[in-house]
C-alpha cells in the first residue's frame, strides 16, 4: 500500500522547493498531498507560481492570510492538526523556514507524525530573526533532516542531532532553477520591460531594513549613486511599497514594479549586471546563475554562497555596498567551480530516503568522500 506524505507550502520562497519534490515523488508512483496554509494569499505572491511551476492545485489551503507571528503560526496548527487527523498520513514533509514550516512540524510531532524538514541545519546563529527560531524549532522536531550543504550538517552536529537523522541532499532551490531555466529566458523580460544590456536588479522585503524608512531610503540611494546612467529594476514587495516614501526622490535611476513571477524574475537574475537584495533564496538562485549578488543584512544562513558563491555580505554599511555594487558593475564575471550537489537531483534525493524500505538511516550520496566541510560520526561528507 502506498504511503502517504502531506507536502507542505505556506509561502512564496515554498513553491520553488515543494514543486521538484512533488515531481519527484509523482515520478515513483507516489501522489503525495499539497497542503497550502494560505500564509502567501494575494495572486500575485502564490498563485502565478502555481502555474509557472507546474504545481497541483492544493489538496487543501487553509486561507490562515497574514497576522502576528503568534497569531499565524497558532492559525496553521489549529488548521493543520485537524485536517492531519482525518487523512490516515505516514509523514509529513515541511520546507524552509517560514512560519507555516514551523507551524505544521510542531503540530504533526504533537499528534505522532513522523516530520522531513527540506533545508535542514540552516543557521544565521541570530535568533532576532523569526525564520532562526523556525528553523531551530523544526529541526528539532523532524525524524529525517535533509541539509542542502555540508555546513548544514556541521551545524546540526553541533547541536546535538543524532548523525543518523542528517541527510546531505543538496538544494532543491537548484532543482527548480534548472527545470525552469529554458522557459524563462523564453520570456525575454529584458526586453519587454525595455531594460538596458547593463542593468541592476534590487529585492528588499526584511522587516529589519524595509520598516526603517530612513534606513530604507539610505540604502536605496546608495545603491542609485554609484552609476546614475545604469538602471536598477526593484519588483516591490507590499510591505516595502508601504514604507518607501520619498526614498526615491534622490534615486532616479530605479524603477519600481510589481512583483515579477518565478519565470521572469530568474531571467532578469541572470542577466543583471548585479543583484541587491536581503533574500536568502535570492543568494542561492545568484549563486547558481553566476550573477553577482550583494547582500544587505549583518548575517545569512546560506554562508556557502559567500564562500564557495558570487554572493557578498554588506550589513547595514553604505561604504560597502556602494563598494561591492561598484565592482560587480566594473568587473567581469568569476568563474566558480559548482557547488556540490547543487545539481538539480536534490528532490530525487530526498525522496529515495522517504521511500526506501526498510527506510534509510544513513544516505551518503555518491561520488562525496573526504572530509571538507563536515565529518559526522559513522559516516562522512564533503566534496
Amino acid at each position: 500500500m502506498s504511503k502517504r506524505f502531506a507536502v507542505i507550502a505556506g509561502a512564496r520562497p515554498n513553491f520553488m522547493k515543494v514543486a521538484p519534490i512533488l515531481r519527484a515523488f509523482t515520478a515513483r508512483g507516489v501522489q503525495p498531498l499539497l497542503v497550502h496554509t494560505g500564509q502567501h494569499y494575494d495572486a500575485k505572491m502564490s498563485g502565478s507560481f502555481f502555474e509557472v511551476l507546474g504545481l497541483p492545485a492544493a489538496d487543501v489551503n487553509f486561507n490562515v492570510g497574514s497576522g502576528t507571528h503568534a497569531r499565524q503560526t497558532a492559525a496553521v496548527m489549529i488548521a493543520f492538526e485537524e485536517w492531519a487527523e482525518s487523512q490516515a498520513l505516514d509523514a509529513v514533509v515541511v520546507v524552509g523556514d517560514v512560519n507555516s514550516t514551523m507551524a505544521c512540524a510542531i503540530a504533526a510531532a504533537k499528534i505522532g507524525l513522523p516530520i522531513a524538514h527540506v533545508e535542514a541545519g540552516l543557521r544565521a546563529f541570530d535568533r532576532a530573526m523569526p525564520e532562526e527560531v523556525n528553523r531551530i524549532v523544526t529541526d528539532s522536531l523532524s525524524t529525517w533532516l535533509f541539509a542542502p550543504s555540508a555546513d548544514g550538517c556541521a551545524n546540526l552536529v553541533a547541536e546535538g542531532a543524532e548523525p543518523a537523522r542528517i541527510h546531505l541532499v543538496g538544494n532543491v532551490m537548484a532543482d527548480s532553477l534548472f527545470a525552469s531555466l529554458d522557459r524563462a529566458r523564453g520570456r525575454r523580460p529584458a526586453e519587454s520591460l525595455q531594460l538596458p544590456a547593463r542593468f541592476g536588479l534590487i529585492t528588499l522585503h526584511r522587516p529589519a531594513l524595509v520598516d526603517d524608512p530612513d534606513r530604507l531610503a539610505m540604502v536605496l540611494q546608495a545603491i542609485a549613486g554609484v552609476d546614475p546612467d545604469v538602471p536598477f529594476l526593484f519588483p516591490v514587495h507590499p510591505r516595502t511599497r508601504a514604507n518607501l516614501r520619498d526614498a526615491l526622490l534622490d534615486a532616479p535611476n530605479i524603477r519600481l514594479t510589481d512583483p515579477l513571477d518565478y519565470l521572469d524574475f530568474i531571467a532578469l537574475e541572470e542577466l543583471a549586471a548585479v543583484v541587491v537584495t536581503d533574500s536568502g533564496g535570492v543568494q542561492e538562485e545568484t549563486t547558481l546563475l553566476g550573477t553577482p549578488c550583494v547582500t544587505v543584512r549583518e548575517n545569512t544562513e546560506r554562508p556557502i554562497t559567500l564562500t564557495h558563491g558570487t554572493n557578498t555580505l554588506v550589513g547595514f554599511d553604505l561604504e560597502r555596498l556602494r563598494s561591492a555594487v561598484s565592482l560587480a558593475l566594473t568587473s567581469s564575471r568569476p568563474s566558480l567551480p559548482a557547488i556540490p550537489l547543487w545539481d538539480g537531483g536534490a528532490a530525487e534525493r530526498i525522496v529515495d530516503v522517504l521511500l526506501a524500505d526498510p527506510p534509510v538511516v544513513r544516505f551518503i550520496p555518491p561520488g562525496l568522500s573526504g572530509a571538507a566541510g563536515f565529518d559526522g560520526p559513522g559516516a562522512r561528507y564533503g566534496t
